[in-house]
């Protein structure tokens, strides 16, 4: 191959060279075992409670606090699973908890990229003042607006648990914040012009040309909404006084508070409770992984 055809191929359509890619410095040994031993102690540490937890479920009771501690039960039993499931309403704890977290990660994702769109990219009386309370939203603890959110949820009619578990998590600030941001950042106003010349209406802008784009900082936030509203304990704590009708953030604790401290129901329980966020992030891992590259690479 030629000299100048070599040259000519280094060159794009409109006649500029391409920059010479920069090679990638490759890690030291000593580095990377560091680096790889440094994550693997993380992981270790991060996933020593959840595999303590799944050997103890299948654990005699007598047999949970042994020392030194065995990772594999002998004998293994099923009977703290059955009489968990037989003896105590969990799987109405473990339904609520699901189905109300599904449903507030479901709205408060359309909610906050709705509203991230419209402060990204629209132009509004009052724009500026209203962001700013949404954003200093963010530094009031959830403890300061519990009771005033209790009572209004109460004089409104609408303390059903299905409902009111969903209210205090439908637009988080921080969701709002995210989804602002990563709209300025990642969607040009250029694209939006095109839409609406080609005859799109703004919420089909939003649905066609918007919404697709967001695909992995949705999934972060779907993740991160998930977690917030299935681990949540205040709330729950306040507003429902039917065991039937806990949480399972609420029924694990009052079975840790008994006065047996019935360690063979919470240990199976809370194993069976960590399925649906496992499951969620197993989901919606490569978008939340793809969100958290995307933000750090535009900073």
């Amino acid at each position: 191959m030629s000299a100048t055809h070599t040259h000519t191929r280094t060159r794009t359509r409109t006649g500029t060279p391409r920059p010479t890619p920069t090679p990638r410095r490759r890690r030291s040994l000593p580095g990377r075992i560091a680096l790889y031993g440094t994550l693997g102690l993380l992981l270790l540490v991060f996933a020593a409670p959840l595999v303590w937890a799944l050997s103890g479920s299948f654990k005699p009771r007598g047999d949970i606090f042994d020392y030194p501690p065995t990772l594999i039960p002998d004998p293994a039993t099923t009977e703290n699973y059955r009489n968990l499931l037989t003896g105590q309403p969990f799987w109405s704890w473990f339904a609520i908890s699901v189905v109300t977290a599904l449903i507030a990660t479901t709205v408060a994702v359309l909610v906050c990229a709705l509203a991230g769109f419209a402060f990204a990219k629209y132009r509004f009386a009052g724009k500026k003042l209203l962001f700013g309370v949404m954003f200093s939203s963010l530094s009031v603890p959830f403890a300061v607006i519990l009771v005033p959110l209790f009572i209004l949820v109460v004089k409104s009619g609408l303390a059903n648990p299905w409902f009111a578990l969903v209210v205090p998590w439908v637009a988080p600030a921080f969701g709002i914040f995210m989804m602002q941001q990563y709209i300025i950042q990642s969607i040009p106003d250029e694209i939006l012009e095109a839409a609406r010349l080609d005859g799109n209406s703004e919420f089909g802008i939003f649905l066609r040309v918007v919404l697709p784009l967001l695909r992995p900082s949705l999934g972060a936030l779907a993740v991160w909404q998930f977690l917030q509203s299935y681990n949540s304990f205040l709330w729950p704590l306040v507003l429902i006084s039917d065991v039937d009708q806990y949480t399972l953030p609420l029924g694990l604790n009052i079975l840790f508070r008994a006065e047996s401290r019935a360690f063979d129901l919470v240990l199976p329980g809370a194993v069976l409770a960590s399925v649906p966020t496992i499951a969620v992030f197993l989901l919606l891992r490569k978008q939340l992984l793809e969100g958290l590259s995307a933000g750090a690479v535009k900073g």
